[in-house]
């Protein structure tokens, strides 16, 4: 399936900014969205699609701070570049630690905008990559009876053949069948593997 390419979402209430900023990007061959308020942007925004947001700190109504905690409880992963006018560093600490990509203080160099765009692209499509994975994973482990999951259970923590028959009121030949068909259908190769598998499934946050 081909890529979808990324977006960059532009939130800024002022016309002007919207305006340079979506010119500037078009330039460099970035395709862009404008939004002239969070609640714009809500309306429109698609989790699935790639790309990053460059967001004003001040707005009316919603502010970007307000809006970066939004997405933070929808699980949203789009990187977020907030841009202010105001210098305010007490606002920049916060967004950082609310997982902001990047924080960029009005006037600042077009290339620098750029820069951070295209870093926060790169962090998009290495978290795109990890969520696919772990879709895959568990679109295996969902393929797995109630059985083999038992058995998977048992793997995990390091439980013997024969441990798991006598836990499971089995023969030794059928765990041995069981964990065959476990490994299969997981696609891992290795019990190490596994374990790292059921591990990442395990500490999965909820994303969009």
């Amino acid at each position: 399936m081909q890529e979808q390419a990324p977006t960059i979402y532009i939130v800024d209430d002022d016309e002007g900014v919207r305006n340079s900023l979506r010119f500037l990007l078009k330039s460099v061959g970035l395709a862009t969205r404008v939004h002239a308020s969070a609640n714009e942007f809500l309306g429109a925004y698609k989790p699935k699609q790639p790309g990053c947001l460059v967001l004003d700190v001040r707005m009316p109504g919603m502010s970007g701070l307000e809006l970066q905690q939004q997405l933070n409880l929808l699980g949203a992963i789009i990187p977020v570049i907030f841009i202010t006018g105001h210098g305010d560093i007490p606002m920049a600490v916060e967004a950082m630690q609310h997982g902001a990509a990047d924080f960029l203080q009005k006037p600042f160099r077009d290339q620098d905008l750029i820069d951070r765009i295209q870093r926060a692209l790169e962090r998009d499509t290495r978290s795109r990559a990890a969520l696919a994975q772990l879709d895959r994973i568990r679109a295996c482990f969902d393929s797995l009876t109630p059985r083999e999951r038992e058995v998977l259970a048992l793997m995990t923590r390091g439980k013997l053949n024969k441990v798991m028959a006598a836990e499971l009121g089995v023969s030794q030949r059928t765990v041995e069948i069981h964990r065959a068909r476990v490994m299969e259908k997981t696609g891992a190769a290795s019990l190490a593997q596994l374990v790292r598998m059921a591990m990442d499934l395990e500490s999965e946050p909820a994303t969009l």
